[in-house]
C-alpha cells in the first residue's frame, strides 16, 4: 500500500496536469536519469565478481583476508544497499500504472507502457544484481558469514545479506514481476514501429529482453531433477541455482559466466575472423587510436553517436624496445601479458584493462586512426600515459575532469593529452565520445584513417567519405 501511494504521489507531480508533449519529455527525462543508475549496477556486478575471485583464492591458499580487502568487502555491500534502495524507488515510482484505475487516465497507450516497462526493469535490475553479484557471498559460507555481521561504519546491520537473499525469494515480488511480464508482452507486441522511433523506448525493450533474470522466463528447458521448467515466478532457491552452475547446465553460461549480465543478442560480425585479426595486427602501429561499435549490446546505447567504445593499440615488445621504454617502470608490471599478445588498452565496467585484439573484435564496424605527427618521443609518452590509467575504475560519470575513474573516450583524451579534442557539457560535466575522436579523422584533423570495417565489412575505396556517411547515420 505504501508503494502504491508512492507511485500515485510520484504520477501526480511529475505527470499530471501537463499536455501529452510534456508528459513524453518527463518520461524520457526520467529514463536519461534511470540509464546512470543501470550503468552503476554493470559496473557493481563486475567488480564484485573481480572482488570474489580475489578472496576465494586466499582464502583457498588458506590465508587471512587482508585489512584492504575486507574493506572492499564491506564497501561493496554498502554500495548494493545504496543501490538496491535507488532502483526499488525506481521500480514502485510506476508500478501503479499497472492498476485498472491508474493513477491517470491521460496517459496514451505508449506512455503507460513506456512507464511500466521503467517499473519492470528496474525490477530484473535488482533481480539481476542478485543473481550476478550478491549470490557470489551466499554461495560462500566464509564470505556470507562477514557480511552478515553488522558494521556500523558502513550502516550494515546484523543479517542484511539474508534480507537481501529473502527479498530474492519472495513470492509476492516475484508476482508483482510477473504482472508487468505479462502486460509488457501482450503490449509490446504492438508498438514494433514505436521501438525503432523512440530511443528511449527501446532502451527499456533491450534492457528487459537482455536481462538474465527475464531471460529465465524464456529459455529453460525442463530439468529432471527440478521436474518443471525453471520460470521466474517459480519459488527456487539459490541452492538450486548453484547446482546448476556445479553440474555444468547451460544456464550457467548465459548468468553466472556473463559478469555484467547483459546477454549479448549475438556475436560481432568480425568476431572469430582470424584473417581480419591478422591483417589488423599486420597495419597497426604503437599508438593507434580505435574506434568500434556494438550494435548488439545494450552498452552500446549509453554512448550518444555512431561509435560506441575506443581503445589505444599499444604494440608489441619490439615496438616498445624500439622505443627505448620496454624496461620503463610502467611497462614493467605488464611485459608477460604484452609477450602473450595482449596490446588494447581499454576502458571497460570492470575498468580499465589491457586484452587482445581477438577479444576486441567482437564487433560490427572498427575504425582505426594514427596522429599524423607523433614522433618517437611523443608514441612513448602516449603509451606511458595510456597504461598510467591500467587499475582505474570506469568512469560512467563521463567526466573528462576527473582522474580516478576513466571511461573509454577519456582513455584518449588523457594518452593525446596535446590534441584539441572536443567536449561537450552533459549534465554540467565535460564529456567526450567516440564520434569526438573519430571526427578528428575528417577534413584537415590531425588523424589519419588507417584502416575501416562497415558492418563487418572491409571499406577498401573512399575510406573518410565511408567515415563520413557512418558518423552521419543514426545510431
Amino acid at each position: 500500500m505504501e508503494a502504491r501511494r508512492l507511485c500515485r504521489e510520484h504520477a501526480q507531480e511529475m505527470h499530471a496536469q501537463k499536455t501529452d508533449a510534456e508528459r513524453t519529455a518527463a518520461l524520457n527525462k526520467e529514463i536519461e536519469d534511470y540509464q546512470a543508475l543501470v550503468e552503476e549496477a554493470l559496473i557493481y556486478r563486475a567488480e564484485t565478481v573481480r572482488l570474489v575471485e580475489r578472496l576465494r583464492a586466499t582464502l583457498d591458499e588458506g590465508k587471512t583476508i587482508p585489512g584492504q580487502d575486507l574493506t572492499a568487502l564491506n564497501e561493496g555491500l554498502a554500495r548494493h544497499l545504496v543501490l538496491r534502495e535507488k532502483l526499488f524507488r525506481v521500480a514502485e515510482a510506476h508500478e501503479c500504472w499497472l492498476d485498472e484505475n491508474g493513477p491517470l487516465t491521460e496517459l496514451s497507450a505508449e506512455q503507460r507502457l513506456k512507464g511500466i516497462m521503467i517499473s519492470l526493469s528496474a525490477a530484473l535490475v535488482l533481480y539481476d544484481n542478485y543473481l550476478l553479484a550478491i549470490s557470489h557471498y551466499q554461495e560462500e559460507p566464509r564470505l556470507r558469514m562477514l557480511l552478515n555481521n553488522k558494521d556500523v561504519g558502513y550502516g550494515i546491520d546484523y543479517g542484511d545479506l539474508n534480507l537481501v537473499a529473502m527479498s530474492f525469494a519472495s513470492e509476492e515480488n516475484r508476482n508483482r514481476v510477473r504482472h508487468g511480464i505479462t502486460y509488457y508482452e501482450d503490449a509490446i507486441d504492438g508498438m514494433k514501429d514505436q521501438l525503432a522511433q523512440d530511443k528511449y523506448l527501446l532502451f527499456l525493450d533491450q534492457l528487459i529482453n537482455q536481462s538474465p533474470s527475464y531471460s529465465m522466463t524464456r529459455r529453460f528447458s525442463p530439468l529432471a531433477y527440478l521436474g518443471r521448467k525453471i520460470e521466474f515466478y517459480v519459488p527456487f532457491t539459490i541452492e538450486a541455482l548453484l547446482r546448476l552452475k556445479t553440474e555444468g547446465v547451460g544456464m550457467a553460461s548465459m548468468i553466472f559466466g556473463n559478469t555484467v549480465g547483459l546477454v549479448e543478442s549475438r556475436r560481432g560480425k568480425l568476431y572469430g575472423h582470424v584473417d581480419v585479426a591478422m591483417g589488423l595486427l599486420k597495419e597497426l602501429k604503437a599508438g593507434d587510436i580505435l574506434v568500434e561499435r556494438t550494435p548488439f549490446r545494450l552498452t552500446n546505447s549509453f554512448i550518444p553517436g555512431r561509435w560506441g567504445h575506443a581503445a589505444i593499440w599499444i604494440g608489441n615488445e619490439s615496438e616498445l624496445r624500439t622505443l627505448g621504454i620496454w624496461s620503463h617502470p610502467v611497462i614493467e608490471p605488464y611485459q608477460e601479458a604484452i609477450r602473450k599478445g595482449r596490446g588494447i588498452v581499454e576502458a571497460l565496467r570492470p575498468g580499465v584493462e589491457l586484452n587482445t585484439l581477438e577479444h576486441f573484435l567482437n564487433v560490427d564496424d572498427l575504425a582505426v586512426m594514427r596522429l599524423r605527427k607523433l614522433e618517437a618521443a611523443g608514441k612513448a609518452e602516449v603509451i606511458l600515459q595510456a597504461l598510467r590509467q591500467m587499475g582505474k575504475r570506469y568512469d560512467f560519470n563521463f567526466d573528462v575532469e576527473t582522474r580516478d575513474t576513466v571511461g573509454c573516450a577519456e582513455l584518449v583524451y588523457h594518452a593525446y593529452g596535446h590534441v584539441d579534442w572536443p567536449t561537450r557539457k552533459r549534465l554540467g560535466r565535460a564529456t567526450i565520445t567516440p564520434d569526438d575522436i573519430a571526427v578528428k579523422a575528417l577534413d584537415d584533423g590531425p588523424l589519419t584513417l588507417v584502416q575501416l570495417y562497415n558492418d563487418g565489412e572491409k571499406v577498401s575505396e573512399d575510406l573518410k567519405q565511408s567515415l563520413e556517411e557512418m558518423l552521419a547515420q543514426p545510431q
